[in-house]
């Protein structure tokens, strides 16, 4: 039973790591050079618009959208309007300060660098080797296959939502571009419900997602194409592809090597007409008799010449061919080789990859929550910040009730001084007062 590999990648910020951290303090421009295939802004999403619908080439035959429209931008703004704004406007009519309300949710969370403003998700059924082969007409039929993805990630993720999906057929295989933005609902401060990638995507939940979508892909394809293929067994830690311009290569070995097994059977058959002739040449040696001049020289008929000439250039013909197509094997061989003795350090240096990306998620995690967390005391100092306002303002219209109350009452000082002996006023608020009815004096005066 033939076998099929299965992608699910989310897209992700090496940047944010603290390896990426690190790096920026040895460096004299304060960048990275780790990817980031994160969309974290209008901008980055701009530019996978561009590429996903293949705007910056005009080559749009070569894809076909499935879900959303011809503008990923828009479709995805749309989106934020859907999930947001009812949250957006509530949160809104609780604010008693303009600057703390949200005009647009989607600019607001573009600003804001603690969060992405999307995500993309790519998934690919069958390498570059299993598609190689297939004509248009057998890769389209993918189409249908992804749309049953589409409907499956929906449902395993209901806190993800899709703007846009669209499949590239222009590429090694076929595979499937989702845009979508993933959500938390529920939420006591800020906004009841807020993009939150973290809270939808992390260590735990994508094994669980990826592991629904690879069953849901294969069970569709083999229904949808009548073909009965298994997947491969998942691959630990990240996907490390052979270089493109080796693989080609090995390609062109592998078609080499068909064409010689072809060659092979044809110098099978020679081989036997060969051995037929041998028995016949042998024939012909055997029964060659001396001359009568010299005994030690033998006379043979042109026709015997003929036949020995023949076969001494079939001979060498076919020993050629036999050299050329053992070479192709035996270079063949040792290409396969290669490539397994890579495999196998690849194999163990994703090992190590994965143990270090495991941790340096982990922390990443740990620094999300962190930030959040931030982001709910922020808002708390805020809501408190009010209350001291409050109070403040409070506290001076009583003092100036008290002016107002006591100013021309014999009682006045002594009231003023049993507050201030019980505490209940202290020093500084004794010098407000003074000062106050010292003003209102002169203005009476």
């Amino acid at each position: 039973m033939e076998e099929l590999s299965y992608s699910l990648h989310l897209s992700n910020d090496k940047n944010k790591s603290k390896k990426a951290r690190r790096s920026v303090k040895n460096t004299e421009t304060g960048t990275t050079s780790l990817s980031n295939n994160a969309i974290q802004n209008h901008q980055q999403l701009s530019k996978v618009d561009k590429h996903n619908l293949r705007k910056y080439d005009e080559e749009q035959e070569l894809i076909c959208t499935i879900k959303g429209t011809s503008s990923i931008v828009e479709d995805t703004k749309s989106l934020y309007l859907d999930l947001f704004e009812d949250a957006k406007i509530k949160y809104n009519e609780k604010q008693t300060r303009n600057d703390r309300k949200i005009e647009n949710y989607f600019n607001h969370i573009s600003n804001d660098n603690k969060r992405d403003l999307a995500c993309e998700i790519i998934i690919e059924l069958g390498d570059m080797d299993f598609w190689t082969d297939k004509d248009d007409k057998f890769k389209k039929k993918m189409i249908e296959v992804f749309k049953e993805q589409i409907l499956d990630l929906e449902e395993v993720v209901p806190n993800f939502k899709i703007a846009n999906a669209t499949i590239h057929f222009d590429e090694s295989s076929p595979h499937l571009h989702i845009v979508g933005v993933p959500f938390k609902d529920g939420m006591k401060n800020g906004m009841s419900k807020q993009v939150g990638k973290s809270d939808v995507f992390n260590k735990t939940s994508l094994v669980n997602i990826q592991d629904k979508m690879r069953e849901y892909c294969i069970n569709s394809f083999n229904r949808i194409y009548h073909l009965n293929y298994t997947l491969k067994e998942k691959e630990e830690g990240r996907n490390v592809d052979i270089n493109v311009a080796n693989m080609n290569e090995y390609k062109k070995f592998k078609r080499e090597q068909e064409k010689y097994k072809k060659q092979l059977k044809e110098l099978n058959s020679k081989t036997d007409e060969l051995r037929n002739k041998s028995s016949e040449i042998n024939d012909i040696i055997d029964n060659l008799k001396p001359t009568i001049i010299n005994k030690n020289n033998y006379s043979i008929s042109s026709e015997e010449i003929n036949k020995i000439k023949k076969y001494i250039e079939q001979t060498s013909d076919t020993t050629s061919n036999l050299r050329n197509a053992n070479d192709i094997n035996i270079i063949l061989k040792k290409y396969e080789d290669d490539l397994r003795e890579h495999s196998n350090e690849v194999r163990n240096l994703k090992k190590k990859i994965k143990t270090r990306d495991d941790r340096i998620e982990e922390l990443e995690y740990d620094l999300n929550d962190a930030n959040e967390t931030i982001d709910e005391l922020e808002d708390k100092v805020s809501e408190l910040q009010k209350i001291v306002d409050y109070f403040k303002e409070l506290w001076k219209k009583f003092i100036e009730f008290l002016q107002n109350k006591f100013f021309f009452n014999d009682k006045y000082d002594d009231f003023i001084n049993d507050l201030y002996s019980e505490d209940i006023l202290d020093d500084s608020d004794i010098d407000i007062i003074q000062n106050n009815s010292k003003n209102k004096d002169d203005f009476e005066r």
